[in-house]
């Protein structure tokens, strides 16, 4: 029965995220022309925008033209994080939300390819003079699930790194680990 709840997270998390992504690309699309701006909260206006523009690349515009390329890996890494989806350990519930994160979010992309041929973009976040940048929903979930995973696994191995000293002060004084193995 777990096992079931943890398949159904995973497609709960996948879908919200996959579906929240085209909805709100859907909504950009036919409401706004290409390179359209618009401050929804104006004191913030220099800082966040949204605009509709496309990306052919990948997450945040990395490796603008190769559109194709990264549908393939995004296919190839969903398949991915499926089959190791049952080997995540117990305790990482974290990193089995970040999965569906991870996923979703990248379903979500490969999606706009496949209907437009590129990636539709629209929160714009920019540092005047420093940065600008224009992404997604989806990017955004694979930001997330990515930084998740990373924090989950690091917050077990400190827990297990905790838990060693412990182990080792209850075993017994003066045991040969290579003679409990031979026997």
């Amino acid at each position: 029965m777990a096992r079931l709840k943890r398949w159904g997270l995973l497609l709960l998390v996948v879908g919200a995220v996959l579906t929240i992504d085209q909805v709100s690309k859907r909504l950009v699309v036919t409401s706004m022309e290409l390179y359209e701006s618009h401050q929804p909260i104006p004191a913030i206006e220099e800082v966040f925008q949204i605009t509709r523009t496309f990306n052919n690349g990948a997450a945040f515009g990395f490796l603008p033209e190769s559109g194709d390329v990264f549908l393939v890996i995004a296919v190839v890494v969903v398949f991915a994080l499926f089959l190791f989806f049952p080997r995540i350990p117990e305790p990482a519930r974290l990193t089995r939300l970040a999965t569906g994160l991870v996923c979703g979010g990248a379903l979500g992309n490969a999606l706009d390819r496949l209907e437009y041929g590129h990636v539709v973009d629209f929160i714009h976040y920019q540092i005047p003079g420093i940065v600008s940048n224009v992404s997604n929903l989806a990017d955004h979930a694979i930001v997330l699930g990515v930084l998740l995973i990373f924090y989950d696994n690091w917050r077990l191995e400190r827990r297990l790194a905790q838990a060693e000293p412990i182990r080792s002060e209850t075993a017994e004084p003066n045991a040969d680990p290579e003679r409990k193995q031979s026997l």
